[in-house]
């Protein structure tokens, strides 16, 4: 088979399993290049190698190595181009002299345990022909990176930008950022030339080439951000102009005698930092790195990853050391420094664990070593395991250590004092809370006034949160730095602002507080965020699921399943007026909360009317269901009372009736009940016929605790009419 086709059809497996695998790690809170980083060794000799042997070697023959390598490198120099230009001063505004101190104590400590390690290492793992300095010096190395895109990217997915603890982290991690590539630089250095001494005409050239970039290499690029500061555009000329310096500052750090890497990292960091430049730049050059060249890079680390090569129980022992001295070292530097500092103690530990993060930068640094000769393939595959690991236990770990109900994050606007009103026996009541996820601000206004309508009145404080969460798709993309994060949040919070502003009478819109956060799973953060602002009631509204009809699945069905909370989903007509309300009932907990939040409505607003709609089989002799329905009527108030209708209805399509009886109201409230064809079914899926068909705006409720209460504090006068439809 020709080459290139080869290498083709390689790269085709190798992008759509990384794919695979990486949302795989995600659907368990767990980065993407996790995923990425096990499809590489998947298709390596660990795994595909063991399992198929022949069709391994048939589809990855020796001879497309050079090929993977190629495009692997090319990844690698835009790759870090990114990296420099994302590399945002902004990081280093917060506790600088704090994350200073942190960020050196938490190299030099796993740096010097490093080093002693090497000590047993090299004797054991090692050849003569590689200098025990070199070793030493990688392996160091190693065990102090911190992978900066990972850690930004837990920062934001974890709402921490604003924090004490994700401000501090972040200096750190770009302090430690450059001092590691610095160290790297001189290990690599000391690699080709053999010693230190030997090695320092490299250095002092490295140290003119990054003055040459920081000042006549900045001057230049000054002068492209002028012009595009003029043209509002980044042109393809420019952008060629652009990845040319790359690959030229490539080269010539190449030339030097370090690595390509430097050089690409170098001129990323020496780009302005325009934001709408910086924006538009990464913008253009991610998408191809990301998704096609680095996917290439982690199938190359597979291929030379070799899990088999630790076959003896002392080898796996080694491997367990190096892991627990990288873990170790790099978490009691960042904690004892952190303290010092006068960082509370769970801080100190968050932070900690979030400086183990090593990612794909580990990855890079370990690919390096190996091709220069420095570190055997035994070393690599230990440490390449020891990445994963030390990645894979930062997010656990810091939820742990510092668990969401605890972060006070500062993007969250404080709320203004909520009114307090007191019951009969002078005791206050909690405010009523609804929380509104709202996808499309500009096309959810009528959700929103239904949540007002349900939550506001005279005798009960409440507060209606608008939920917008931003989905981060992708690792690494520029979208989830921090620094564009906290962008996307000011504008979503100013769309969210001017929705709200449009709400009559204006009185109502002191009682809506928004709520934005980063997300990679929305269902899965509105479940959390519902465990810690504990609403009495999530009022999401309906949209068709990119892959079904079905009106019940896609984020919504995730919603229904699993938030801890009563539910309720709002199919809007487009009405705007709830004067006319329809419940049909048949007595089950989810209609028992239909028939709670219709009444809510009709107490909230003297004008709504509303008819319980009972609907029985043909000859059926009515039960004692009807007496419960009165029975609880006659516990509201008059004023109440006069404005509810019920009615019977005989027939052997419920639905049907349902439909003939929405034609007239303005919403129907019906529980996820199998007699309106909305019930949720054991597998997960849902029929949705009376959403389908339902002439008015519709309602579906789902009730999670019959311990809610929505109605007590409001008739906090009368028996709470929910105990009877709770017996």
């Amino acid at each position: 088979m020709h080459t290139v086709i080869l290498v083709l059809i390689e790269v085709l497996i190798v992008i759509g399993l990384s794919r695979l695998a990486g949302l795989v790690f995600k659907s368990i809170k767990q980065p993407l290049v996790i995923g990425e980083i096990v499809a590489g060794i998947m298709l390596g000799p660990s795994l595909f190698g063991l399992v198929a042997p022949h069709l391994a070697a048939t589809l990855f023959p020796a001879e497309t190595l050079p090929f993977l390598n190629v495009l692997s490198q090319v990844g690698l120099i835009f790759f870090m181009f990114l990296i420099g230009l994302e590399l945002n001063p902004k990081y280093l505004s917060g506790q600088l002299e704090v994350a200073v101190l942190t960020s050196h104590v938490s190299i030099l400590v796993p740096f010097s345990l490093g080093t002693l390690l090497a000590l047993l290492l090299y004797p054991l793992v090692s050849n003569a022909s590689v200098s025990f300095t070199a070793f030493a010096l990688f392996l160091g190395a190693a065990m102090s990176i911190t992978a900066f895109p990972v850690l930004a990217r837990i920062i934001t997915e974890n709402n921490l930008q604003g924090t004490r603890l994700g401000t501090l982290a972040l200096t750190c991690a770009a302090v430690d950022d450059v001092t590691a590539w610095c160290l790297l630089a001189v290990a690599i250095a000391v690699a080709k030339e053999g010693s230190v001494i030997s090695a320092f005409p490299t250095i002092i050239q490295s140290l003119v080439y990054i003055v040459f970039i920081l000042t006549v290499g900045r001057w230049f690029l000054q002068r492209l951000e002028r012009h595009y500061q003029r043209t509002k555009r980044l042109s393809q000329l420019l952008v060629a102009l652009i990845y040319m310096g790359v690959v030229a500052s490539a080269l010539i750090a190449e030339v030097i005698g370090i690595h390509l890497i430097f050089g690409a990292f170098l001129l990323g960091a020496a780009m302005p930092k325009n934001a709408d430049l910086v924006r538009e730049l990464a913008e253009k050059t991610e998408d191809f790195v990301l998704v096609f060249l680095l996917p290439v890079f982690f199938a190359y680390s597979g291929l030379r990853t070799q899990i088999g090569l630790l076959n003896r129980p002392n080898l796996w022992l080694l491997c367990a050391l190096v892991l627990a001295v990288a873990i170790a070292g790099k978490y009691i530097g960042t904690y004892v420094a952190a303290r010092v500092s006068g960082i509370n103690n769970r801080e100190a530990s968050a932070l900690g664990w979030l400086m183990n993060t090593r990612g794909l930068t580990e990855l890079i640094v370990l690919n390096i070593g190996l091709e220069l000769g420095v570190i055997s393939p035994l070393v690599f595959t230990m440490l390449v395991i020891m990445a994963l690991v030390t990645t894979f236990m930062t997010s656990p770990l810091l939820e742990w250590t510092y668990p969401k109900r605890l972060i006070r994050l500062d993007i969250v606007e404080p709320e203004p004092q909520e009114k307090i009103a007191t019951t009969n026996d002078g005791e206050s009541s909690r405010p009523y809370r609804i929380l509104v996820p709202v996808a499309n601000p500009s096309t959810q206004k009528g959700l929103l006034q239904l949540a007002v309508a349900i939550a506001l009145n005279d005798q009960q404080p409440a507060v209606v949160n608008p939920l917008s969460l931003i989905e981060l798709e992708e690792d690494y993309a520029f979208e989830s730095t921090p620094v564009e994060a906290n962008r996307l949040i000011a504008q979503r919070r100013a769309q969210l602002e001017d929705l709200i502003n449009t709400l009559e009478p204006p009185i109502i819109r002191s009682y809506v507080h928004p709520i934005v956060r980063t997300s990679s799973n929305v269902a899965r953060e509105t479940a959390e965020i519902a465990k810690i602002e504990q609403p009495d009631l999530i009022l999401v509204g309906w949209h068709r699921p990119a892959f079904s009809n079905n009106r019940l699945g896609g984020r919504v069905g995730q919603i229904l399943s699993t938030a801890p909370v009563d539910v309720a989903v709002f199919v809007d007509r487009g009405g705007e007026q709830l004067e006319k309300l329809l419940v049909p009932y048949s007595a089950n907990i989810h209609d028992d909360l239909a028939l709670i939040l219709a009444l809510r409505l009709l107490i909230n607003r003297d004008t709504s009317m509303l008819q319980i709609l009972q609907v029985v089989a043909e000859n059926h002799i009515q039960d004692e269901l009807s007496y419960d329905l009165h029975a609880m009527i006659r516990q509201l108030p008059t004023s109440v009372r006069d404005r509810i209708e019920i009615k019977i209805v005989e027939a052997t399509e419920p639905i049907q009736a349902v439909v003939a009886a929405s034609e007239g109201v303005d919403l129907t409230i019906a529980g996820t009940s199998r007699a309106w064809g909305i019930e949720r079914q054991t597998l997960g899926r849902y029929t949705d016929a009376l959403a389908i068909q339902c002439r008015s705006s519709l309602l579906i409720t789902r009730r999670y605790s019959q311990i809610t209460s929505h109605l007590a504090s409001v008739l906090s006068e009368v028996s709470n009419p929910e105990s009877i439809l709770s017996n």
